[in-house]
């Protein structure tokens, strides 16, 4: 017998060992316990309550300025009240309303990393209250009425069964081609 069957046989021979000794201490049923107590358990572990408070900073500030001023580069296309000052968000409408169906999209720059993006911009439709909220009118590269999905200037609510306006979000879609 060659040095590489009998090493085979020895590793087979202690493998059955440590099986038989494990299978003698140990039986199937609690081998299954533990198993699914380990399921279970990994499942359940997110959903365990945690701190979120750490995600509540102030608002992103880019060359000084806050998303919450009309000059951040995100709204160079905005025309409408800011979610985000409205019980929103920059990218997700405030409680009670929903996003518009149909939205424009502006070209900005960041001027962090000098790139140009495409940004979405939503109404958020539901309810009507804007009194709060922060207006904004930066029309950047706007084009005339009959290019639809470039005119900023319509109610972006018509196509949701409730047309009333509420603010706008500005979601990052992606780098301009150019």
């Amino acid at each position: 017998m060659n040095p590489i069957d009998r090493l085979m046989r020895l590793m087979d021979r202690a493998a059955e060992a440590g099986s038989r000794r494990t299978a003698c201490q140990h039986g199937r049923r609690s081998f299954l316990a533990k198993a699914g107590a380990a399921l279970v358990g990994g499942t359940l572990l997110p959903m365990l309550p945690f701190d979120r408070s750490g995600r509540a900073e102030a608002a992103e500030t880019v060359n000084g300025i806050e998303e919450t001023d009309c000059a951040y580069w995100r709204y160079c296309a905005l025309d409408g009240q800011l979610c985000n000052t409205s019980g929103g968000t920059t990218t997700s409408c405030p409680p009670g309303s929903s996003a518009s169906k149909v939205a424009w999209v502006g070209t900005c720059r960041n001027p962090d990393d000098a790139k140009d993006y495409l940004v979405s911009y939503n109404d958020c439709c539901g309810k009507a209250d804007v009194s709060a909220s922060t207006f904004c009118f930066t029309s950047e590269r706007e084009r005339p009425g009959y290019r639809m999905g470039l005119y900023n200037d319509i109610n972006w609510c018509m196509a949701n069964d409730d047309k009333g306006y509420h603010c706008t979000v500005a979601v990052l879609v992606g780098l301009a081609d150019g």
